[in-house]
């Protein structure tokens, strides 16, 4: 199943199911107001058997619960994570940007070649660390900053170079300690589109602190996810899946869900172990090789729109403009 958060422009909040691809269906209202369906959290908190009778409940969608997906607006799927880390799965994207980064920064010095062999060397600011290939390495992102399809996001004012991140990020659905990684994927309830917003001026400055982004991904709407979350039986294989990001339809990305160095179920077996996986959690991806502005040379420029598409789980759409 593909499921939504939406609203109806009355000011409400709903659980629904695309139906078809044009339709989206009132989970709540189908099954009589039960309070699993109530929001995402409530579906996922519920567990298994709820899930279930979700499906049931779209297989046979009742025609006065159905609305046309043209009538609502798509919210942040999980509008608030109860957590979210981002990782870095992605370890060629980690290698490029690093070497993208220390390059821009060693042609400003008198001597490129040997400034870029300090910082990429050992010890140097910008060296790719083996601990990558060890550890599933992450920050924790805002869990109030969350953005969801067709949002404006505002760029902040102290930052002249927006980018987008193509990610994406699956959804903790049951509990548990100490988890193994042949039994992790028994703890994912789904994935969605993520795309990570990076004031690159704002990140590449605060990084100088040794501290990770800061500021520099730490923004109003900064984490936008949607715009779905697709259930782990939507797929035969989630690693088979075709990335690409636009802009303004023009394709600058394309990757796949198949290059990741860990697995999601690496990040759960790593995070569950001696504490707790939390239902309702989110686990970031990082970027894929190639996906994003820094990576290309390219930025975004004001009112630009950018699509990110994962095969099986759809399109997430949103303009960036600049704070006036």
């Amino acid at each position: 199943m593909k499921l939504v958060t939406y609203g109806t422009g009355k000011g409400d909040s709903r659980l629904g199911a695309l139906i078809g691809g044009d339709a989206v269906l009132d989970l709540a209202q189908a099954s009589g107001g039960k309070p699993a369906f109530a929001s995402m959290q409530a579906l996922i908190d519920a567990g298994a058997d709820a899930l279930a009778q979700a499906k049931k409940l779209a297989a046979s969608a009742s025609r006065d619960a159905v609305s046309p997906l043209s009538s609502v607006k798509l919210a942040a799927p999980l509008p608030r994570p109860v957590r979210m880390r981002d990782c870095s799965l992605f370890l060629e994207h980690m290698e490029a940007g690093l070497n993208k980064i220390a390059r821009q920064t060693a042609d400003a010095d008198p001597d490129p070649e040997a400034k870029y062999a300090e910082l990429t060397g050992e010890g140097g600011r910008f060296r790719f660390n083996p601990l990558l290939k060890q550890r599933v390495i992450y920050y924790n992102c805002d869990t109030l900053a969350f953005s969801g399809p067709d949002d404006e996001i505002v760029w902040p004012s102290d930052s002249n170079w927006m980018d987008y991140e193509l990610e994406w990020a699956c959804v903790v659905g049951k509990p548990g300690e100490n988890v193994t990684k042949e039994k992790a994927r028994e703890h994912i309830f789904g994935y969605t589109i993520f795309n990570d917003w990076s004031a690159r001026d704002t990140q590449l400055a605060v990084m100088e602190c040794n501290l990770g982004p800061g500021a520099g991904k730490d923004f109003a709407l900064s984490n936008g996810i949607g715009p779905c979350i697709a259930t782990v039986d939507e797929f035969d294989d989630p690693y088979k899946l075709t990335m690409t990001a636009r802009v303004n339809g023009e394709e600058w990305s394309r990757g796949t869900t198949g290059s990741m160095h860990h697995s999601f179920e690496d990040a759960v077996a790593e995070f569950s172990r001696d504490r707790s996986l939390v239902p309702g959690e989110m686990i970031g991806s990082g970027t894929v090789l190639g996906g994003c502005g820094l990576e290309l040379g390219r930025q975004l420029a004001d009112g630009d729109v950018v699509e990110l598409e994962i095969e099986g789980i759809g399109v997430l759409r949103n303009k960036v403009v600049r704070r006036h």
